[in-house]
C-alpha cells in the first residue's frame, strides 16, 4: 500500500473499531431483574457482544443462561454464555438447531425474568427455522435466489420475516410474559430494527402481501404451500397488538453513521477534507459506482462540489444481480465498476470493503485501486470489463494483488467506501 491507500485503510480500521461491542454495549446494559436473565443473540458481532456482556454484567451468574449464534471460525472465549457456530450467508442445520434451542430456552419464563437480545447483521442466516410446512432445503433455495436476484437487504429480510418460525417478532412472542431488552448493532441502511437479522425480537408492521409482491417482482418461485400461506396471511408476523409489544425495549448501540464518523475524524487528523455522502446508499453496485465516478471526475476537473484533495465517503448496502459465474461480492464489484469508469484518466485512489471482513461469500473484506491500477491490470493481461461482466471482481483483485483481508472483525456496520481525489499537479 502507498501512503494514500494506507490513509483510506486507517479510516476503515477506525470505523470498525468504533463499532466494537466492548465500547458500545456497556452503557446500554439493563439492571438485573428479580428473576432469571436469559441472553440470546445472533450475528457477526455476537461473540464480541457476549464477551462485553459478561465483562460488565452485575447480576448473579447462577440465574443467567445464554446462547448466541455466531459464524463459523469467529468464536471468542466466554464463561457463561454458550456460543454456537452456524453458516452464513446460507443457513445450515446448525442454524436450524440454534433456532430451536433459543425457542426452548425462552419457553418457560415468568414476569420477573429478563431476556437480553444481542443482535447484529448476519443473524438472518445464523438462526433460521422455516415456517411450518417448509423445509431447510426450501429456505436455503429461497435465500440463495433472493441474494442473487439483486433485491435490497430490506426486501430480502421482509420476505425472510414471513417465511420463518422465529423471525418477524416470533422469538419475542415466545418470551411472553418476560421483559425483553434488544441491543442491536445495525448493518442496514436506515437502521430499521425489523431489518436487522430480520427482526426476531421486534414488532413487525410488514405483511405477507408485501412479501409476495417482492417475490413476484424478482421472479422467484415458491413452493405451493408457501405461496398459499402468504396469500392467506397464515404466516403473518407479530404485530403491535401482541401481548409482548409493550414489554420490548430496543436500543441501537452501534450504527453505520457512528462508524463512518470515526473515519471522518481519522481523515481530519491527516488534514484531508471529507465529503460525507451518507450511510444509506443502496442500488446496484455498478450503478452506484458510475455515480461516484461522475462526482469524482467533476471534483478533479471543476473543483465542484468541493476541491481536491478530498475524500468521498459513503456507506449503505449495494446489491449485485448475479449473471456471471464469478466470486462476487458487492464491494469489490463496486470498486471494479469504478475502475472501469475512471480507467487511468484521473488521480483517484479508492477502497471499498465490508466492515464485517467478508464481502460476498469469500473471507476477503474488499479491495483498493490506485491511479496505476488500470495500466497494471492491462500489463498483466487482465480485462477489467470482462471480470465485471462475469461478476468476478474478487478474482480480478486477487490477481492484481490489491485485495484487503482483515479476518473476522467481530462487528458489522455495513459497507465502507472511500474515494480519494488528488490534485492534478
Amino acid at each position: 500500500m502507498n501512503n494514500t491507500t494506507r490513509l483510506l485503510y486507517d479510516g476503515l480500521q477506525a470505523a470498525i473499531q468504533a463499532a466494537q461491542a466492548k465500547f458500545c454495549l456497556p452503557n446500554y446494559l439493563p439492571q438485573p431483574p428479580s428473576g432469571r436473565t436469559v441472553v440470546i443473540g445472533m450475528g457477526k458481532a455476537g461473540a464480541a457482544m457476549a464477551q462485553a456482556f459478561e465483562a460488565h454484567w452485575t447480576g448473579p451468574w447462577d440465574r443467567l443462561q445464554g446462547l448466541v449464534a455466531v459464524p463459523y471460525h469467529s468464536v471468542l472465549p466466554t464463561q457463561h454464555i454458550r456460543l454456537v457456530e452456524c453458516a452464513h450467508p446460507i443457513p445450515d442445520t446448525a442454524s436450524e438447531n440454534a433456532a430451536k434451542q433459543m425457542l426452548a430456552l425462552v419457553s418457560d419464563l415468568t414476569e420477573q425474568d429478563l431476556v437480553v437480545c444481542l443482535i447484529s447483521g448476519g443473524g438472518s442466516a445464523l438462526v433460521s427455522l422455516a415456517a411450518p410446512g417448509l423445509s431447510l432445503a426450501d429456505k436455503q433455495a429461497l435465500n440463495n435466489a433472493l441474494i442473487r436476484s439483486g433485491a435490497s437487504i430490506q426486501e430480502i429480510n421482509l420476505v425472510r420475516r414471513h417465511l420463518s418460525a422465529i423471525k418477524g417478532g416470533r422469538l419475542a412472542a415466545a418470551c411472553v410474559p418476560a421483559r425483553i431488552v434488544n441491543l442491536l448493532i445495525s448493518d442496514v441502511p436506515g437502521d430499521d430494527p425489523t431489518c436487522i437479522a430480520s427482526g426476531p425480537t421486534v414488532i413487525d408492521p410488514s405483511t405477507c402481501a408485501q412479501a409476495l409482491e417482492i417475490l413476484k417482482h424478482y421472479g422467484i418461485d415458491l413452493p405451493a404451500l408457501a405461496k398459499s400461506s402468504l396469500q392467506n396471511a397464515a404466516w403473518e408476523s407479530v404485530k403491535a397488538d401482541h401481548p409482548i409489544a409493550n414489554k420490548i425495549q430496543t436500543y441501537l448501540i452501534a450504527t453505520p453513521h457512528l462508524a463512518l464518523n470515526a473515519a471522518i475524524k481519522q481523515f481530519a487528523q491527516a488534514n484531508v477534507h471529507t465529503m460525507y455522502l451518507g450511510d444509506t446508499i443502496e442500488g446496484e453496485a455498478k450503478d452506484v459506482a458510475k455515480v461516484m465516478a461522475a462526482i469524482a471526475q467533476n471534483i478533479s476537473r471543476h473543483a465542484q462540489p468541493c476541491a481536491a484533495p478530498c475524500i468521498l465517503l459513503s456507506g449503505g448496502e449495494t446489491s449485485v444481480t448475479v449473471k456471471g459465474t464469478g466470486q462476487g461480492g458487492r464491494n469489490v464489484e463496486f470498486l471494479l465498476a469504478l475502475l472501469c469508469a475512471i480507467k487511468n484518466q484521473y488521480p483517484i485512489t479508492a477502497l471499498a470493503a465490508d466492515t464485517d471482513g467478508v464481502d460476498g461469500a469469500l473471507p476477503i473484506a474488499g479491495a483498493y485501486i490506485t491511479p496505476e491500477s488500470w495500466n497494471k491490470a492491462l500489463a498483466l493481461g487482465l480485462d477489467p470489463l470482462d471480470y465485471l461482466h462475469r461478476n468476478d471482481a474478487h478474482t480480478f483483485f486477487q490477481r492484481l494483488e490489491q485485495s484487503i483481508t482483515t479476518g473476522p472483525t467481530q462487528t458489522n456496520v455495513n459497507d465502507f467506501r472511500a474515494i480519494f481525489i488528488d490534485t492534478n499537479d
